[in-house]
């Protein structure tokens, strides 16, 4: 009897922490759709069948985009209405956020849009004063008090519901669609945590972000999804292909970038990324947009706070400052990097580790007591970077726009340059201590035990040292309009410099330097801002970035974080440049005990178990016999244990002496011998192999473009040994004077 006729539940399955086999995975689901395929001819149920599992796919990403933009919405609402509560209440009704409180007000005048009677602040609701020193202390107390209050349940929340929830998820989702496997990384509990956990945290006004997160939130519904449809809850290769798309759709409700989305997902997260995808992705990432566009959650008819009014052109010479803003985005990337990798170290390698709750309160005291006297750091990050990337108009009332000889307009109804104010000069000094802040305060905040995301960050110094930039250059060419650089196009009364450009093409080049983003970057820089005609000086800063930062370090923030945590991760773009052999990475060496292998038809079911109990590998080589070593197949120890155990409790007769057969046919068994075991069916009759003498360039080339687990090494047609990815990497570590036992899993 052949009981593996009947497939056997968990055989074809992985462990945890384990890579996933792509070759297998693809060749299993191409016989799924072939038998699909051959049975639709044969009925009308069969072809109904046939086209409701070609559009499941379809359907999944329209489920998808509508869960991911309805939870970005609910977050995007919850967070704007949290942030205000630090500093008041509406009396008309508390679950109205500041702008909407005043919005119907009677009593509002435009120049304190801001204050109005239905809006209190808590001095006002505990002491019923609003000015003087006594009430400055009691709003700083409870700014203070709230901001802990929520930092706190959010790292409780995640440490003891759901500890996948913190980080921004990225390197993590960047390993898992590699072929990595982390079970519960996209599972409910940590969805409904991260998207709690992601709005506390977000309001408590640490220096972090919600678009990162928002990936992996979308990335968890199209996992969660992915359970409701056979073809995709079967196979861990088409899943993967299901998150990419779902990562597109995460940075669509992110940034209010649908195209950006897909980009993203193709240039940063995706390892493997056919045209099917691409277009599912698409589908994703129109539906989710659509979906938060419905909702309006910033009440503007936009996707974003940060959309931008002004289209003045900018001229060949500013070329030079955008660049420089490129360089400064390179320099704070890679600082950014080195010294946030060093602390998470330190805190993965000390004491500091195990205190995440005080860590994280710290942190949030001293962000909180640090940036209520400024208001530049007490309003909320994505309302800064809006404030910075907006051109002073006529009505506008920030600091920023105190110019004298405010009401001139030029012909063409646009502002002209003029001498900056007082409010100017004040908000220039506030800025740059909000920058000193921001840059300082991010590296000790990324990476903590909560939801964490490092878009925003990184745009707000950037957006900062833009603005301050642009605000240098406007007063420069207001003076000096007879310097050559200027006067050929910077006539009187005109508007030459626009400081909220500045502040843009910076944003885009410290998000650059971090990342090492390029196409998609500057595809959602003009998605979020509508500047169209910006392209250009975004993508100079955008590459001059890239190459600073790659001049100082090669690897982006996301890739330190994936080799930080040892994650088996095989970089694509990189080239592997050093000319060893296969013989020279390959298990066993020339000193170590033999490789372990199974024999086709000569091993008792005890024998086997005594192998699987004496060793920790994930499959074995089988042979025709230890004399010879000529190989037949590889099996997965997972799927040996699977059907071992399942053979005893269902066939009839199978003991400790049992032989086991990995051939087609088995010999007639003698009189009063136990009945054979055969796992033919689990043997993958086709692994890949290379000979012993062939460039380790070539065999990684064969790992990154197949995805392989293992590939086996021969000589003349004989077993010589196995080289895992596991053990490439560590290879590869090692050539590039890296510790290789950095690489944890396989």
């Amino acid at each position: 009897m052949d009981f593996l006729e009947e497939p056997i539940p968990g055989v074809g399955t992985y462990d945890d922490f384990n890579t996933i086999d792509w070759v297998r995975e693809k060749s299993r689901d191409r016989d799924r759709h072939r038998e699909i395929t051959n049975k639709s001819k044969e009925s009308t149920w069969a072809l109904i069948h046939s086209v409701s599992d070609a559009f499941s796919g379809w359907l999944l990403m329209l489920l998808i985009g509508l869960l991911a933009g309805s939870l970005a919405g609910l977050i995007d609402i919850s967070a704007h209405w949290m942030t205000d509560l630090k500093e008041g209440i509406c009396t008309e009704g508390f679950w109205f956020n500041h702008e909407h409180c005043c919005w119907n007000s009677q009593q509002v005048t435009f120049e304190h849009r801001d204050k109005c009677p239905e809006w209190n602040s808590w001095s006002q609701i505990i002491m019923s004063m609003d000015e003087g020193a006594f009430a400055y202390i009691v709003n700083y107390f409870m700014y203070v008090l709230w901001a802990l209050l929520f930092a706190f349940l959010a790292v409780s929340l995640v440490k003891v519901f759901a500890p996948y929830a913190c980080g921004s998820g990225i390197p993590e989702i960047k390993t898992i669609l590699s072929g990595f496997i982390i079970r519960g990384y996209l599972g409910k509990w940590t969805l409904v945590i991260k998207t709690i956990t992601l709005v506390l945290a977000v309001s408590s006004g640490l220096s972090l972000g919600k678009e990162g997160p928002l990936v992996h939130v979308a990335c968890c519904c199209g996992n969660i999804l992915c359970h409701c449809f056979n073809k995709y809850r079967k196979n861990e290769a088409k899943r993967r292909e299901v998150l990419s798309a779902a990562a597109a759709a995460g940075v669509s409700v992110a940034f209010g970038a649908p195209i950006g989305g897909v980009l993203f997902s193709l240039e940063e997260v995706s390892y493997y990324f056919p045209l099917k995808t691409l277009w599912r992705s698409f589908f994703a990432a129109l539906v989710a947009a659509f979906t938060l566009r419905s909702i309006n959650p910033f009440g503007n008819s936009r996707l974003v706070l940060f959309y931008v009014e002004f289209h003045t052109p900018w001229h060949l010479f500013e070329l030079v400052p955008f660049i420089l803003l490129g360089i400064f985005g390179g320099l704070w990337g890679a600082l950014f990097i080195r010294t946030n990798i060093a602390w998470c170290r330190k805190r993965k390698t000390t004491q500091l580790g195990k205190y995440p709750v005080i860590e994280v309160l710290i942190v949030t005291a001293i962000t909180a007591i640090l940036a209520f006297p400024n208001e530049y750091t007490r309003m909320s990050t994505s309302e800064l970077i809006s404030e910075l990337f907006n051109d002073c108009g006529l009505l506008d009332s920030s600091k920023l726009c105190d110019y004298e000889n405010h009401f001139n307009t030029s012909k063409s109804g646009e502002l002209p340059d003029r001498p900056a104010g007082p409010g100017v000069y004040n908000a220039m000094w506030q800025l740059a201590l909000t920058l000193i802040l921001k840059i300082v305060i991010t590296i000790f905040t990324f990476g903590m035990k909560i939801p964490s995301g490092l878009f925003i960050p990184s745009m707000a110094v950037g957006a900062i040292a833009g603005r301050l930039l642009g605000v240098g250059m406007e007063q420069l060419a207001y003076n000096h309009r007879d310097w050559a650089i200027f006067n050929s196009w910077c006539s009187q009364g005109a508007d030459c410099i626009t400081p909220g450009l500045y502040a843009m093409v910076g944003a885009a080049a410290c998000l650059g330097g971090v990342t090492r983003m390029t196409v998609s970057l500057v595809v959602i820089m003009f998605e979020l801002t509508g500047g169209l005609e910006y392209i250009v000086p975004l993508m100079a800063a955008a590459m001059t970035s890239k190459w600073v930062a790659d001049a100082l370090g090669r690897e982006g923030i996301y890739d330190a974080h994936i080799r930080l945590n040892g994650y088996p991760f095989l970089e694509a773009k990189e080239e592997f440049a050093h000319k060893t052999l296969a013989m020279d990475v390959m298990k066993p060496r020339r000193n170590d005990p033999l490789l372990t292998v199974l024999t086709q038809d000569s091993m008792t079911v005890e024998d086997v178990e005594t192998i699987i109990s004496e060793t920790t590998y994930s499959g074995f080589p089988v042979v025709v016999s230890r004399e010879s070593q000529r190989l037949v197949g590889f099996v997965l120890r997972r799927d040996l244990i699977i059907s071992i155990e399942n053979a005893r409790k269902k066939q009839d007769g199978v003991v400790s002496t049992s032989i086991i057969y990995f051939t087609e046919h088995s010999p007639p068994i003698p009189p009063y011998t136990p009945p054979p075991l055969k796992l033919r069916n689990i043997l993958d009759l086709s692994p890949f192999t290379v000979t012993d003498l062939t460039p380790m360039e070539i065999v990684v080339d064969i790992f990154r473009k197949l995805g392989l687990r293992q590939c086996l090494v021969t000589h003349n047609g004989r077993l010589l040994g196995i080289i895992t990815k596991k053990d490439v990497l560590k290879h590869i570590a090692q050539m590039a004077n890296q510790d290789p036992d950095s690489i944890l899993f396989n």
